[in-house]
């Protein structure tokens, strides 16, 4: 072959490539949003706009949190709860995709137990922020959440993007069919009830990660659910979703905000991302807030981890995707067991009874997708058979064994 041969040919792969990549940043173009993130002076004064109380920095108490422990002190005394004493009984529930069937499964085999009590607060990150809504409302919406868990495969949840677009947009898939099948779950019926849950003093949170703060956020779902509309409807499923997006396997969720006269958007992706399960920022003290509140007696928190204490042993393959995959995997699971920890010693430090369940190592099913309904409908199986005979509560995280829970 000639130098001019060689030299056509070679003209023709440049233009080539050229083409491609212009081609690939029209399209990308396209796909991209126009964003007005907040700027990092504003971060503190943005707003969900008409809705003050609707959420919070997971890391440190807001401005006005004595305001809204004095709300709840109103809520409770017009309750009735104000001044007594019982138990109060906390539920926290993890991440863990798909093994949310888990959770699921403890507890409507909880509730069949006839043991399952009443929670003042549901807390829930990623698949448990799906979870929490049915756990606040109680055994009467049991069969929902077993429908969801049990009825649920990856297309019912995502759709794939072609490799072109999903290099040049957000995400590896698009969540149009979960925002659809969240919109159905949180109906108007099931908003009503949570609002009417808030005004007895309950309360129900999830967690999100701000992406440009790289900070928790815990949204306060009654207090947006009171506002009522169909604008607090849409931000209730906006933050479900945000939850459980999974960084680079879903998109991230954009949030309105308003900070000094100004539209901005946030962006919000799986609380997971900061912490696997929480109940409140580490600097509220329980103590202090339960007096003002004018409730005593014995607080106890349940801790839903929707995984494995010990991951699975599986071989590595020594490619660039499995390394990473494993790795992220391993970080993730490693960040579960320390917020454990840390709840832990939340709940020590309160004086809460600390009660955890996990998914034991026994269980040994495989997925064949991302969300495999035979594997959900197995793992629902087992946490519904677990808690229907009494679950096992452990009294402390792995490492520090305590023994069962009676």
């Amino acid at each position: 072959m000639n130098a001019d041969v060689r030299g056509a040919r070679a003209a023709r792969v440049v233009a080539f490539a050229v083409l491609v990549l212009a081609l690939l940043a029209a399209h990308g173009c396209s796909l991209a949003k126009v964003r007005r993130p907040v700027p990092r002076d504003l971060l503190d004064a943005a707003r969900i706009p008409g809705a003050p109380h609707a959420r919070m920095w997971g890391d440190e108490l807001p401005d006005d949190f004595d305001d809204r422990l004095e709300l709840l002190a109103a809520q409770t005394r017009r309750a009735g709860e104000g001044g007594r004493s019982g138990t109060y009984n906390l539920l926290a529930i993890s991440g863990g995709g798909p093994d949310g069937a888990f959770g699921a499964g403890l507890l409507k085999g909880w509730s069949e137990s006839g043991t399952r009590p009443e929670f003042r607060i549901v807390t829930g990150v990623s698949t448990g922020a799906l979870i929490a809504p049915f756990a606040f409302l109680g055994p009467d919406y049991d069969d929902e959440l077993e429908r969801l868990y049990t009825e649920t495969s990856t297309r019912d949840l995502v759709s794939k993007r072609g490799p072109i677009r999903a290099i040049m947009s957000d995400a590896l898939t698009d969540t149009t069919p979960l925002r659809k099948r969240i919109a159905e779950l949180v109906d108007e019926q099931m908003i009503e009830d949570i609002a009417a849950e808030y005004e007895k003093g309950r309360r129900l949170l999830v967690g999100t990660t701000n992406l440009d703060a790289r900070r928790p956020v815990i949204w306060n779902l009654g207090a947006i659910a009171a506002l009522g509309g169909p604008d607090s409807q849409y931000l209730i499923e906006q933050v479900i979703l945000a939850s459980a997006s999974i960084p680079g396997f879903f998109p991230p969720v954009h949030i309105d905000v308003e900070a000094d006269g100004r539209r901005f958007d946030e962006m919000h992706v799986d609380g997971g991302t900061t912490t696997q399960v929480f109940l409140y920022p580490v600097a509220i003290d329980l103590q202090s807030a339960a007096g003002k509140i004018g409730v005593s007696g014995t607080r106890r928190i349940y801790v839903i981890r929707n995984s494995r204490i010990d991951p699975p042993w599986s071989p590595v393959a020594a490619r660039l995707l499995p390394i990473a995959k494993a790795s992220i995997s391993t970080l993730i699971s490693t960040q579960g067991v320390g917020d454990l920890y840390r709840l832990y010693l939340q709940a020590t430090s309160h004086e809460i009874d600390y009660k955890l369940a996990y998914i034991p190592a026994e269980f040994s099913a495989e997925a064949e997708e991302e969300f495999d309904a035979g594997y959900m409908i197995e793992l629902f199986s087992l946490g519904y058979e677990m808690a229907r005979d009494g679950y096992p509560w452990m009294n402390s995280p792995p490492g520090l064994e305590k023994g069962r829970a009676p």
